[in-house]
């Protein structure tokens, strides 16, 4: 079986949209720091491909890279894919029970109708629609991190997940790495997720390039619209040549010992 690389692209949305570069806007994560990557936690990660070969000289298992994009300080991915869903939808129900006590109030002088309305506003919160060319983004109530609906574009707001579009670079122009978007049962990654198989028998370092897609909520002709940015990040992998070894021994293939008792 091939073995499985993850690669946590965690992205500060609100300051690369404000700066419009992902530099110093970017934190990346893999799972191999134990065998030598680089950069755990900045925006210059080396990760490690052990290029493990058999006794014999042959190629070993194949490696597979995933990268798996996230926004810092959003709403966690491990919530149930319906909460915002199920949040939008309460505040509706909030709002209509509001609104019976309102619509009383409108034969009443003492009762002061606008602030009443304005608090059912801000009850009911805003929508920001899709605008054409986004990916992964849906027409939807605005949320805070708190999970509380927004009323305008003003406040603090829940950025939708950032999306990578493509992987360039040397490392794909050279075939080290074959990436590609693959479809998901998933949920957490919204059902597509990029991979890549790589040559592990080309030992050297090799950069790489994504390319992600941000989203920044703007006011277009009185309404408010998810607007795509498409920014890069630059990474690198290091394929090495160490021979496969017995992880419990530290030495060559082969039988484990067994201690006389």
């Amino acid at each position: 079986m091939a073995q499985q690389h993850a690669i946590i692209v965690l992205v500060d949305a609100a300051g690369a949209l404000q700066s419009r570069t992902l530099d110093g806007n970017v934190y990346l994560f893999d799972n191999m720091k134990f065998l030598g990557s680089t950069g755990e936690g900045t925006g210059d990660l080396v990760t490690v491909v052990p290029g493990t070969y058999w006794s014999d000289g042959s190629q070993a298992t194949e490696q597979v890279l995933n990268w798996l994009p996230y926004n810092l300080g959003a709403i966690p991915p491990t919530v149930p894919r319906s909460y915002q869903t199920d949040r939008a939808r309460e505040t509706d129900r909030q709002a209509l029970r509001e609104l019976s006590s309102v619509a009383e109030g409108f034969s009443d002088p003492d009762v002061d109708t606008a602030t009443d309305l304005d608090r059912l506003q801000r009850r009911v919160g805003a929508q920001a629609r899709r605008k054409r060319g986004g990916r992964n983004v849906t027409s939807s109530k605005i949320l805070d991190v708190t999970g509380n609906v927004v009323s305008d574009g003003s406040q603090a707001y829940n950025y939708p997940n950032p999306v990578i579009t493509d992987i360039t670079g040397t490392a794909v122009e050279e075939k080290i790495m074959y990436p590609a978007e693959y479809g998901s049962p998933d949920m957490v990654s919204d059902g597509w997720y990029w991979a890549a198989s790589v040559d592990s028998a080309r030992p050297g370092t090799y950069s790489y390039t994504m390319h992600i897609q941000l989203h920044e909520l703007v006011t277009r002709n009185g309404e408010l619209v998810w607007e795509s940015v498409d920014l890069t990040c630059s990474s690198a992998l290091r394929v090495t040549n160490d021979p496969k070894y017995n992880a419990f021994t530290g030495a060559g293939l082969g039988m484990l010992p067994v201690p006389c008792v």
